[in-house]
């Protein structure tokens, strides 16, 4: 049976290498505390003309990237940046490319895209 399938954007809000559309997505289980629960930063972005969705969260301390809000991009616009520490990610995979993530990656969402939209694909 298929998941759920959530909103995220529309297709023409992510352009290559360009600003990122955050968003929130629930904490698993072994993150959420007492019954409340925990939502989690996410952020959705397009390279090389596919969406990609990640946690918003470095590989080496688990602050959010962007250096504003919704940029993800390094200038060059070819990797994803930790605004805070400068660790680098490929932003087709979320694999630590360089600097403090020390071969930790992004934590990987799936996410499709169809008719002009952007849907994050829960459960």
């Amino acid at each position: 049976m298929a998941g759920r399938e959530r909103l995220i954007c529309a297709s023409d809000e992510l352009v290559d290498g360009g600003p990122g559309v955050r968003f929130e997505v629930d904490a698993p289980p072994e993150e959420k505390v007492g019954s409340g629960g925990t939502a989690l930063a996410a952020f959705v972005v397009r390279h090389q003309g596919r969406v990609h969705a990640y946690l918003n969260r470095c590989g080496h301390i688990p602050v959010e990237l962007d250096w504003q809000h919704g940029q993800f991009f390094d200038s060059a616009g070819l990797y994803l940046i930790c605004a805070t520490h400068g660790a680098l990610y490929d932003p087709a995979s979320g694999r630590c490319v360089g600097g403090r993530c020390n071969g930790r990656g992004l934590t990987a969402l799936e996410v499709t895209e169809r008719a002009g939209t952007v849907y994050l694909l829960e459960g």
